[in-house]
């Protein structure tokens, strides 16, 4: 059982890695939208490639959240991945506590 529960915990440590860093990036494409930086610079185009499909898919699923000129796509993001984290990372942990 300590097998299942250490991959169970590991699982749930990688996924709060990369929910963590995945908040971050809309962080920083969010505030680099205001500023219109260069489309041409490779930071700028990964960080494109990684945010817009999901905020197209937000935008897609949500109309407004898209109003009179204001993006709120990313806010969106930014409380499901905190409901992820609180939720489903949250449950999995305790889940795992309980396989002692």
């Amino acid at each position: 059982m300590f097998f299942v529960q250490n991959v169970i915990l590991a699982v749930v440590d990688l996924l709060a890695i990369v929910l963590n860093l995945y908040f971050w990036v809309v962080i920083v494409a969010a505030v680099l939208s205001w500023v219109r930086p260069d489309p041409y610079n490779p930071v700028v185009r990964a960080l494109r490639t990684l945010t817009e499909p999901v905020f197209y898919r937000v935008r897609k699923w949500l109309p407004f959240t898209y109003t009179n000129g204001i993006d709120f796509s990313p806010v969106v993001v930014l409380l499901v991945i905190q409901l992820i984290n609180r939720i489903v990372i949250a449950s999995l942990a305790q889940f795992a506590a309980t396989l002692v």
